[in-house]
């Protein structure tokens, strides 16, 4: 006679084997489909949820859980400074003042060759920091930039990969929502993660220039000559007062949050606030512009917030029918311990990045893989391994075919310029990016060192 406690025990777990990979071949059907992706995460996690239940996976207590998940995301107060961050950047940008800053900072490089595209990684690498959004940062570039490189006899690959680069460094230089995000998803201190990315972030951004640098002397023909510019002290003197406001804000940010003074969330509200103050000292702060960058911040904030809402339900399925251990069982059981680890993250996380934003993947992947993390490599490397993903990610957005970053600029790009020459442009950088990825792998006190320090 066959033991039903036992037949349903069987079946219990077989489903739960079963379940767990379906729900991520589930999600991907879903997600190729072109849907919202948190409408994908939120009903995939309601139908396997379901089923579930009627196969007695899971307990019908543990689903009614998401509620609570739901109102403890909801009084995270670290998550206030993704809006706040947003708003910054966006009044820099909607204000006139990122544009005057470009512009600025390509008079005063004016005597070095290839002084127009340096400027571009500089600038670029402000309002990347500021916005955290690639497709944010890398349009708003190439809208302002593109057309004065080509203007000025720039090539238009070397042009286009500029700005490409640049605007994929918002993913490691804080002040950043992409470093906001990744703190709270690994449980570390996002005022230690701004610290820990800020010397690779500097090594990101000073690896662009110095390209910059070698191929105009190497290649003169890839950037035009500079005409002799001289200034008097009176225009040297506007140059650095349309300069200096907006770098002084975001080191202000900056400040409050290294030495302590403020949390990040206090920190981007500051931000959000000075943006206002600079945008009204240079007669950019209008009710329009106001209503522009309100609209824009809500749009983002609630598709990142929806993202999360989503990936909680997923995430709390999908724990529920055993997915989790049978990720976390692969994980560590990889061959190479830590080293196939990384090397298996790593890749996961770089194609992931071909056909998904940012925060779907810190949201699905980088839970996924925290419980093999913090066994293999410990909680303290933790903070290591967040800078890691970071950088990992700005490469795969450059990388041609899929990186979003390039398809971004396809789309504002003008029509003579071929998006072959947008992928042979980007290439340089890709590997720029992946000697500095490497060096942040194999000298982890490139990002350790400044939190200690600052630890005592």
């Amino acid at each position: 006679m066959v033991d039903i406690e036992l037949l349903g025990y069987v079946i219990s777990f077989n489903a739960g084997v079963i379940l767990g990979p379906g729900m991520f071949i589930g999600l991907i059907f879903v997600l190729l489909s072109g849907y919202p992706v948190a409408f994908c995460l939120g009903g995939i996690a309601l139908i396997f949820s379901l089923i579930g239940m009627a196969l007695g996976v899971i307990e019908p207590l543990f689903v009614t859980a998401l509620p609570q998940r739901i109102l403890g995301i909801m009084s995270n107060f670290t998550l206030l400074a993704i809006p706040a961050f947003i708003f910054m950047g966006a009044m820099l940008e909607t204000s006139g003042i990122a544009e005057r800053l470009l512009d600025s900072m390509a008079k005063l490089l004016g005597r070095v060759r290839g002084g127009l595209a340096l400027a571009v990684v500089l600038v670029g690498s402000l309002l990347a920091a500021t916005t955290g959004v690639v497709a944010a940062t890398v349009t708003t570039m190439g809208l302002i930039s593109l057309p004065a490189m080509v203007r000025s006899g720039y090539n238009r690959s070397l042009a286009t990969g500029v700005i490409a680069a640049s605007g994929t460094l918002g993913q490691i230089i804080p002040p950043s929502i992409v470093l906001v995000v990744l703190g709270d998803q690994l449980g570390i201190s996002v005022g230690d993660l701004f610290l820990g990315s800020l010397i690779p972030g500097i090594l990101m951004a000073g690896a662009f220039a110095l390209y910059v640098l070698v191929i105009s002397r190497v290649k003169p023909e890839l950037t035009p000559r500079q005409e002799s510019i001289s200034f008097s002290p009176r225009q040297l003197l506007q140059l650095l007062s349309v300069m200096m406001p907006p770098l002084g804000l975001i080191l202000i940010v900056l400040g409050s949050i290294f030495f302590g003074i403020a949390t990040p969330t206090e920190a981007g509200t500051l931000g959000a606030i000075g943006a206002m103050g600079l945008a009204a000292i240079n007669r950019g702060f209008s009710r329009k512009a106001l209503s522009k960058v309100c609209d824009e911040t809500l749009r983002t904030t609630s598709m990142v917030m929806a993202i999360l809402l989503g990936s909680t339900a997923f995430s709390l399925v999908f724990r529920g029918v055993g997915g989790d251990e049978l990720i976390a069982n692969i994980l560590l059981n990889l061959p190479g311990g830590k080293l196939g680890f990384m090397a298996f993250s790593m890749l996961i996380i770089f194609f992931l990045g071909f056909f998904i934003d940012f925060f779907e993947i810190a949201f699905i992947a980088v839970p996924l893989l925290l419980p093999a993390a913090r066994e293999l490599l410990g909680q303290d490397a933790l903070l290591w391994f967040g800078v890691v993903i970071g950088a990992n990610l700005q490469t795969s957005f450059l990388t041609p075919p899929f990186g979003f970053a390039l398809f971004y600029l396809r789309g504002v790009a003008p029509n003579t310029i071929s998006t072959k020459e947008i992928y042979w442009g980007a290439l340089p950088f890709v590997i720029l990016q992946i000697s500095v990825l490497l060096l942040i792998i194999m000298v982890p006190e490139l990002v350790n060192w400044l939190p200690r320090v600052s630890w005592g």
